[in-house]
């Protein structure tokens, strides 16, 4: 098997396609963060939970939800002031 070389300009190339690539996933990030309702999909990649877990956080009460037809919808603001009330804030010990 022939060897292959590797210039400046092949990594050069790989870190602009790299970077072109970074950008379109935030982006799909920060639509999602735009929207006012998110679908259960979107919720747990937003919040990085198992199914289970958005299950047991509907069932609670925890995280309102609405139900039209099948389909699960639950607002984004609301997500955001669930997460800004149980933030935990590290105090400093003097």
């Amino acid at each position: 098997m022939p060897a292959q070389i590797l210039t400046t300009d092949d990594l050069y190339q790989f870190k602009l396609d790299l970077l072109d690539e970074l950008r379109a996933l935030f982006g799909q990030h920060q639509q999602s963060l735009n929207k006012p309702w998110l679908k259960s999909a979107e919720v747990l990649r937003l919040l990085n939970i198992s199914p289970s877990t958005l299950q047991h956080l509907r069932l609670t009460g925890t995280l309102p939800f609405t139900k039209i037809g099948g389909t699960l919808y639950f607002n984004a603001d609301e997500i955001e002031a669930i997460l800004s009330k149980n933030m935990h804030v590290k105090k400093s010990v003097l």
